[in-house]
């Protein structure tokens, strides 16, 4: 129970006061409700409370602004901020000025309490004000559950140096969390470098990121700098790290583990003294176990993982991004539109394969192309139809089994001609079609061997040779 603990709670709306009251005394906690951000504050000047639950937007003031002069008088008093303006810039403000926690409206009774037993639980460090102020533009847009998440996460992490790995499909936005990370954190005064590995040759990547001395290779004329160095102070953005090869990896684990480094040619260390952001729309565990990526280094990246929703998992933030993108194409010198209702309703229906970056290419092509300021749901329907990939054959169809294989055997072979020491790769593919194939094959003809190697077009004897050497299961059906 709470030991009849007294919390403060400040909130215009009459409603939410008096849903917090009931709750939270159903939970054993005293409450004082206002209504004012002044009464608040008297309380808090008298000594009152031992924890305070605030709204944002209040008629005398704004509860963020309190945030840090609660923090001077009563460093351990700690403070719930609640808003219904639930944009990255709001958790980001409650996360730099002291809040313990941000809860986005509407918000979860469960939730609450369990935030309220947390912020009771342990005394809190006097923190100091961070007294620049965030600029008021939105790096990351949408106000769906999921990106609730992410922005209370990111407010977190932009108070600590932790090792970050973001994770997601191209085009949802990874650089630009990287970023905010980097531009709203601790590091904001040093440089922000990024470097992806998928676009730079196998046998260049450890002069990039580690730099190098003159006559270190051919070529070499002078000492280079790497992205290690050119970051040092700041952030260092690793994008499409699943794309590293393996040599890369040993060095970046060593870098990781003893926090110094050596250009290559190099003897002298290097302090290594940036933040790591990581991104890879790989699934980074199934190259693990491809023996395509060190599980190790993983880890050490893998600190804290943020995932980023592809945009069809959050519809609902589809007319914000929208609007968002074509007040950014306005502000470029393009022509200033709108969406009707029923053209932003084709948005939602569409599946987005490029995320967020294809809706913004749309937008950028509507407000250039079309001449009428309102766009409607013909020109939104013709511009999806236009941008879709025609199909291999010229025509829609299902997809065929080369097709198919060919589909999921690309990222595999691709993986491995980047350098990965590998010499049986003809025989790692055909073993994993050869078992599915035969088990299926086996099941269709109720484990009639005669039957099955005659589907097949095998000897028998093959047959038996290879269901002993895959250790396939054989049932025989009945009838």
């Amino acid at each position: 129970m709470s030991d009849s603990r007294t919390i403060l709670v400040a909130d215009d709306d009459r409603a939410i006061r008096t849903v917090l009251s009931q709750a939270l005394g159903r939970s054993g906690y005293q409450v004082r409700a206002t209504s004012s951000a002044s009464t608040l504050w008297r309380w808090v000047e008298d000594g009152e409370g031992d924890l305070v639950i605030t709204d944002v937007v209040m008629p005398d003031e704004n509860g963020l602004d309190l945030v840090p002069r609660i923090r001077r008088v009563r460093p351990d008093l700690r403070v719930v901020v609640m808003s219904a303006q639930s944009t990255f810039m709001t958790a980001l403000k409650a996360a730099q000025r002291g809040a313990f926690e941000y809860l986005p409206k509407p918000f979860d009774l469960k939730e609450l309490l369990a935030v309220v037993e947390r912020a009771l639980a342990v005394p809190q460090p006097a923190v100091a004000e961070d007294a620049a102020e965030a600029e008021e533009r939105l790096p990351l847009v949408g106000r769906s559950q999921a990106m609730q998440e992410i922005y209370r996460t990111v407010a977190r992490l932009t108070t600590t140096d932790l090792t970050v790995m973001i994770t997601g499909e191209s085009g949802t936005g990874k650089e630009l969390v990287a970023r905010a990370l980097h531009d709203y954190g601790r590091r904001r005064g040093g440089p922000f470098v990024a470097i992806n590995m998928a676009a730079i040759p196998r046998e260049l990547i450890e002069s990039e990121l580690f730099g190098h001395e003159r006559g270190a290779f051919t070529g070499a004329l002078n000492r280079g700098i790497g992205r290690f160095e050119q970051a040092a102070g700041g952030t260092l953005f690793l994008d499409e790290i699943g794309d590293m090869p393996p040599e890369a990896q040993t060095r970046l684990l060593r870098v990781l583990q003893e926090g110094e480094f050596t250009t290559v040619g190099g003897r002298q260390p290097i302090k290594a003294n940036v933040r790591i952001v990581a991104a890879t729309h790989r699934d980074l565990r199934q190259s693990i176990r491809q023996g395509l990526f060190r599980e190790d280094l993983f880890y050490r990246l893998n600190v804290v993982p943020i995932r980023l929703p592809p945009l069809r998992e959050r519809p609902e933030d589809i007319p914000l991004l929208a609007r968002h993108f074509l007040d950014r194409a306005r502000a470029a010198g393009l022509p200033h539109k709108q969406l009707s209702p029923e053209a932003l309703d084709r948005l939602k229906q569409h599946g987005w394969p490029g995320n967020a970056r294809e809706l913004e290419n749309l937008m950028r092509r509507l407000a250039a192309l079309y001449p009428q300021e309102m766009i409607d749901t013909e020109a939104v329907g013709a511009e999806l139809t236009e941008a879709e990939p025609p199909a291999e054959s010229g025509a829609p169809g299902p997809e065929t089994l080369e097709q198919a294989v060919e589909r999921h055997l690309k990222a595999f072979v691709g993986a491995h001609k980047t350098g990965m020491p590998v010499h049986d790769l003809y025989d790692r593919v055909l073993a994993e079609v050869e078992r599915p194939l035969l088990r299926l094959v086996l099941a269709a003809t109720r484990g009639n061997q005669i039957k099955a190697a005659g589907m097949l077009g095998l000897n028998r004897n093959t047959l038996r040779k290879k269901i002993r050497e895959l250790d396939l299961a054989v049932v025989r059906g009945l009838g």
